[in-house]
């Protein structure tokens, strides 16, 4: 039996989704709403968008040391903090914020927001539309630019007109170039981990083969699933693709030091089980169908697919020079799905960025999330020249 497929007999099935829905625990989230409708560089429009945010620290009164964390394809909001009602798991880079961490909230305000066509409490495919009933297939196509534009309003809304420094790793990295680049001005300071200027060919090709496990599965009903029962979702499809995807994330070397050739324990892979490399992507699979909602995962991977920084702009060079941040790039050496040669054509485009800084890691393109050390300092060395600013609540509010 598929691990991702059905819960263990002693638990309740599995919801169709695992995004989180109105009447859920808000846990730590706010929310911005835009009432105007929000025209996309697609096609089509979004009536109205709300985005689901978390803050750490204190607005300074000029709001001069603001930063924006952006994550990765299935992150949320909740960079910080414990699991607990409305939030299923711990903060996803929880040793970077927090009094005395690189992103220290005795000085800096964080804000987070979970990504346009997420499924942790912003307008997505899971969400309610225009009749009520959720998106699903009636969800419009997005891209980068329609997500930072979304962020945008945000920042708006809490009154910041420039961030002190905006991070972002993976697709999190894409829209932070998309900030840089887009609003200029209102980027002092710019770190981009892991990330291309562009899509590649082969990024497309990975996200391709996800994406059809997901419309393979017979629970998919080419995305009108949400009002299905416990256990009727596309979680069969959802877990083969985080499959797929995981093997992209972690290095062959980390793979075989780990798991070798060894099979799961009280297993034998010739009489039906498993080896050891294979339940651990079980259990990475099951992990995210409880918490991630499929056609989010497709909408996402498809706004992916369209990152190309210099389309419109007269080309990748022409766009990467108008970024004016103070910027570092850095990639994972064990990086196979980013490689580094995408982040130094990033580096040799932008002028204020010196090179590409080599995060040093076995576990590949997950190093980004894993190295928080390495990661730290490079946030540490960004703020430094930033001007020093007193803490101090002012009752900003999201509009």
């Amino acid at each position: 039996m598929n691990p991702a497929a059905a819960a263990p007999a002693t638990e309740v099935p599995l919801p169709a989704t695992g995004a989180w829905r109105e009447g859920d625990p808000p846990g730590r989230r706010q929310w911005y709403r835009r009432t105007q409708p929000l025209e996309l560089e697609a096609g089509g429009v979004l009536p109205g968008v709300r985005l689901a945010f978390e803050t750490w620290g204190r607005l300074s009164p000029d709001r001069s040391n603001a930063v924006l964390v952006l994550h990765a394809l299935t992150g949320d909001s909740h960079v910080a903090g414990a699991a607990g009602p409305g939030h299923p798991t711990a903060g996803w880079w929880e040793a970077l914020v927090g009094p005395g961490r690189a992103l220290d909230t005795d000085r800096w305000f964080v804000v987070a927001p979970n990504v346009l066509g997420g499924c942790q409490g912003s307008t997505g495919p899971a969400s309610p539309g225009p009749g009520g009933k959720a998106w699903g297939s009636a969800f419009p196509r997005l891209t980068q630019r329609d997500q930072v534009r979304a962020e945008v309003g945000l920042a708006d809304a809490l009154g910041i007109e420039r961030w002190a420094l905006v991070i972002g790793g993976s697709m999190g990295g894409m829209r932070a170039l998309e900030w840089a680049v887009g609003e200029s001005r209102r980027v002092s300071a710019l770190l981009l981990l892991a990330c291309p200027a562009a899509a590649s060919a082969e990024q497309i090709a990975w996200a391709s083969a996800q994406l059809h496990a997901i419309r393979a599965d017979p629970h998919w009903r080419g995305g009108d699933y949400h009002d299905a029962g416990p256990g009727r979702g596309p979680h069969t499809g959802l877990g083969i693709a985080r499959r797929i995807a995981h093997v992209t994330y972690r290095s062959a070397g980390e793979l075989q030091s780990r798991f070798g050739h060894e099979a799961q324990e009280g297993e034998h892979p010739w009489r039906g089980g498993r080896y050891r490399v294979e339940s651990y992507l079980d259990h990475q699979a099951a992990k995210l169908v409880r918490r991630f909602d499929a056609a989010s995962y497709v909408a996402l991977v498809e706004a992916m697919n369209t990152h190309d920084i210099g389309r419109g702009r007269g080309g990748t060079r022409a766009a990467l020079g108008r970024v004016r941040a103070r910027t570092v790039v850095a990639g994972v050496d064990s990086d196979h799905l980013y490689p580094l040669v995408q982040q130094e054509e990033l580096a040799a485009g932008i002028a204020s960025a010196d090179g590409v800084r080599v995060v040093r890691s076995p576990y590949g393109h997950d190093g980004f999330l894993l190295e928080t050390e390495q990661v730290g300092g490079l946030v540490r060395e960004l703020l430094a020249g930033a001007p020093d600013q007193p803490a101090r609540r002012t009752g900003a509010e999201p509009a």
